[in-house]
């Protein structure tokens, strides 16, 4: 499934690439693109603007209720049915991660410290963005993943 989140959303629609969900957020997209883009790619419209409810023939969107990201990913969890996928994706274009690149390869590309103390690496294949599983990813796992669980999400997720 594809998403485009308009511009109240744009934590969740990180979290969301960072589960592995082809996710298009766009911080200043008027409606009209946003909704010219959802139907051109076939995307999921994910909202928190409350008049999408009044658009005839719309019916690929989710009104999302809660300011909560956590609560947010659960709400679109539960309602879709979603099964959480393995590989994430670029927080910062949606694109493609490639695993396993080589570490040689990102040297004097990620500071030093990173460079010794990881040695697994991704990098994006559209913005070239290089990532790591840093503590700020065992944290999100240890948040999101543990409770995504909780309501039928996948162990695989856990790294």
């Amino acid at each position: 499934m594809k998403f485009i989140a308009d511009a109240m959303l744009g934590r969740l629609a990180r979290w969301l690439r960072l589960l592995g969900f082809d996710t298009l957020y766009y911080p200043d997209i008027s409606d009209s693109n946003l909704l010219k883009t959802a139907r051109q790619q076939e995307r999921f419209i994910l909202t928190r603007d409350t008049h999408f409810q009044g658009f005839k023939n719309l019916k690929d969107f989710l009104l999302i209720n809660s300011n909560n990201t956590l609560e947010q990913l659960l709400e679109v969890k539960k309602t879709l049915g979603l099964k959480i996928v393995d590989a994430g994706r670029c927080v910062r274009c949606n694109g493609m991660l490639i695993a396993g690149i080589e570490k040689k390869s990102v040297r004097g590309l990620v500071p030093e410290h990173i460079y010794v103390q990881y040695n697994r690496f991704s990098r994006c294949k559209e913005c070239g963005n290089i990532y790591w599983e840093g503590s700020h990813i065992k944290r999100f796992r240890e948040k999101v993943c543990d409770r995504l669980e909780e309501i039928g999400g996948r162990k695989a997720v856990k790294k």
